[in-house]
C-alpha cells in the first residue's frame, strides 16, 4: 500500500484515558491519501460506482476544560469506488475555528460541557461560545459536499473527491445551518432549518440545484428548542418542536440545561415546501424525543384521506439516568449511550383532512442511525437498515435489517472489540428504481429482492488489532457479515454521520 502524507499539523492533544479521547475514540491526526487499498477478504464488487463520505469528530488541541465527544475538530474520511478499484483519503475541514486555533497552536473554544466564560474568543451555535467544528454531518448536493454542525454553524464545502477545502457555503444565513439537510434528488433542491434562542426560535430555508437560497421563512416557536434533524416528501418538510428543551429559567443565566418539560407534547409542523408561515399545519402527538428520521412519504388512507407517515427513533427515556460507574463522566456517558434513552423504531400518521396524528412502534429493538435504499426516499420504503450499540458507550457493534411490512429483523453482532461507522445503502448498478411515488391508497413497497438490491458500505475499527477497514455487505443479508474488506492506512477514529453519492450525481 502506497501511502502519500500531507504536511504535518499543529496539535497540542496529549494522550488521554479520557473514554472518548482514548480506544476507538483516539484521534486521528495525519492526513493521507491511499490510490488503491489493499482488498484482505472477497472481492470488491463491479456493479458500484460512487464515494463513501463519513464525518468524524477528532480534536486537535488540548481542550479547554471537560471534553464532550461531539466537541472535536471535522475530518473527513473518503473512499472512491470505481471499476472495482478502491482508493482513499482524509482530510481536516479548515473551519475559521481550526484555522485560528492551527495559527493559536492551542484550543480557543470550550465545549458542549463547559461553564460559560471557558472560551477565550466569543463562540458560535445556539448554545452560544462553542467551536464551529462543522463535524456533525456530511451530505452532498449538486456535486458539492457540506459538512455541518448541529449546533447551527456554517455549511462548510468540501470537493467531494478531491476532498479540497471550498470555503463556507455563500447561501448560508446569520443563524447558522443545523445539521441533517435533506435532498431532493429529482428536483436537485435542497431543504435545511436553523435554530437559536432568540425569536422566532426557528428558520427554514431552500437551496435550489445551483446553489442559492431561493426560500428563506421563519417557523414561530413558543421559545428557544433544540430539533436535530427533519424530513421532506415531495410535497411538505417536517419539522418539529419536542418537549426536551433547555430549562428557561436557567436559560435566562446563560446556562444551558436541558430537561423535559411535563405536559407538553411533541409537536409537528408540516410546512409546504415552499411555503409561508401561515401555511404550517401543526400536528400533536406523544412526549419524546427524536434524534432521526429514517424516511417520510404522502400517502392515502384506509378512507381516502390524504396522509403524511414519518418514520424515525422514538426515545422512551429522553432523559437518561446518570451511568454511575463512569464517575465525573457519568451524565455525559448516559446521554451519548443509546440503551439508556432508549431509541426505538416508530411510525407517526398524520392525516391532513382531520388535523389527527396515529402513532405505532415498528419494533421493541433498541436501534438509531438507520439508512433506507435512498431511490426510496420520499417513497414508501419496506427495509431500513440499523445500527445496534454497545450499552454504554456510542459505539456500533452489529447491524439489523428490518422488514417494516412483515417485522422480521436479520441481525449481524459484530466481534468484541470491532465496531462500524453509520452505514448507507449503495443500490447496485443497473439495480430496478421503484415505481412512481404518487398519492395512490396505501403505497406498497416494492417486492422483495428489488428494495434492497443493494450494498451495505461501512468502516471497522478494530481494538483488538489496532486497525481499520472498509467493508462491503450484501444489504439482502447482512447476517452473513462482509463480503468484501479492504484494509486502510491508518486506525480512524469512530464519529457520527454518513453518506453515499453515486458518480452520476457528483457533476
Amino acid at each position: 500500500m502506497q501511502i502519500t502524507r500531507e504536511a504535518p499539523l499543529q496539535y497540542s492533544l496529549e494522550p488521554s484515558n479520557h473514554p472518548y479521547l482514548s480506544g476507538p475514540w483516539t484521534p486521528v491526526h495525519e492526513e493521507v491519501s491511499v490510490d488503491e487499498l489493499e482488498v484482505i477478504e472477497g472481492e470488491v464488487p463491479a456493479d458500484i460506482d460512487g464515494i463513501y463520505l463519513r464525518n468524524t469528530e477528532n480534536p486537535i488541541h488540548q481542550p479547554l476544560g471537560r471534553h464532550h465527544p461531539f466537541d472535536g475538530d471535522a475530518m473527513i474520511h473518503q473512499v472512491d469506488i470505481r471499476g472495482g478499484k478502491v482508493s482513499y483519503r482524509n482530510r481536516f475541514i479548515r473551519t475559521h475555528c481550526f484555522e485560528a486555533e492551527q495559527i493559536a497552536g492551542q484550543s480557543l473554544w470550550g465545549g458542549l460541557m463547559d461553564p460559560k466564560g471557558t472560551s477565550k474568543r466569543p463562540g458560535f451555535g445556539a448554545h452560544g461560545g462553542l467551536k464551529d467544528t462543522g463535524s456533525t454531518d456530511i451530505i452532498v448536493h449538486a456535486g458539492v459536499a457540506y459538512a455541518t454542525f448541529y449546533q447551527c454553524g456554517e455549511a462548510w464545502m468540501v470537493d467531494p473527491v478531491s476532498l479540497e477545502n471550498l470555503g463556507k457555503a455563500p447561501w448560508g444565513p446569520l443563524d447558522g445551518v443545523s445539521a441533517h439537510p435533506k435532498v431532493d434528488e429529482e428536483t436537485g433542491e435542497m431543504m435545511f432549518f436553523n435554530y437559536s434562542v432568540h425569536a422566532p426560535y426557528m428558520h427554514y430555508g431552500v437551496v435550489d440545484r445551483s446553489g442559492k437560497l431561493v426560500h428563506y421563512v421563519p417557523i414561530p416557536l413558543p421559545g428557544p428548542r433544540l430539533p436535530h434533524d427533519m424530513a421532506i416528501t415531495k410535497n411538505w418538510s417536517i419539522l418539529n418542536d419536542m418537549p426536551l428543551f433547555w430549562d428557561q429559567e436557567a436559560l435566562k443565566k446563560d446556562i444551558h440545561a436541558a430537561r423535559m418539560h411535563d405536559g407538553v407534547p411533541t409537536r409537528f409542523a408540516l410546512i409546504p415546501r415552499h411555503g409561508q408561515p401561515e401555511d404550517i399545519r401543526w400536528f400533536e402527538a406523544s412526549p419524546t424525543y427524536v434524534l432521526h428520521w429514517t424516511n417520510a412519504y404522502e400517502a392515502k388512507n384506509e378512507n381516502g384521506e390524504d396522509e403524511v407517515v414519518l418514520e424515525g427513533y422514538f426515545q422512551d427515556k429522553p432523559m437518561p439516568d446518570p451511568l454511575e460507574e463512569f464517575g465525573r463522566y457519568a451524565h455525559m456517558m448516559a446521554y451519548v449511550d443509546e440503551h439508556s434513552f432508549q431509541p426505538r423504531m416508530h411510525r407517526w400518521r398524520f392525516n391532513l383532512s382531520t388535523g389527527e396524528t396515529s402513532e405505532e412502534r415498528l419494533s421493541d429493538r433498541i436501534v438509531e442511525f438507520g439508512m433506507i435504499n435512498p431511490a426510496y426516499s420520499m417513497k414508501k420504503s419496506r427495509y431500513v437498515w440499523h445500527t445496534t450499540s454497545k450499552p454504554g458507550w456510542f459505539l456500533f457493534n452489529g447491524f439489523v435489517k428490518h422488514d417494516t411490512e412483515t417485522g422480521e429483523e436479520q441481525v449481524l453482532e459484530l466481534p468484541e472489540g470491532v465496531y462500524a461507522s453509520e452505514s448507507p445503502i449503495v443500490p447496485r448498478k443497473g439495480a430496478r428504481s421503484p415505481s412512481s411515488s404518487g398519492c395512490e391508497a396505501q403505497p406498497k413497497a416494492e417486492p422483495a429482492g428489488r428494495e434492497d438490491d443493494a450494498y451495505l458500505v461501512t468502516f471497522l475499527i478494530d481494538e483488538n488489532s489496532g486497525t481499520s477497514e472498509f467493508a462491503i455487505l450484501d444489504a439482502r443479508d447482512v447476517s452473513k457479515g462482509p463480503i468484501c474488506r479492504l484494509a486502510l492506512p491508518h486506525k480512524i477514529s469512530s464519529g457520527v454521520h454518513s453518506t453515499w453519492v453515486e458518480r452520476a450525481m457528483l457533476g
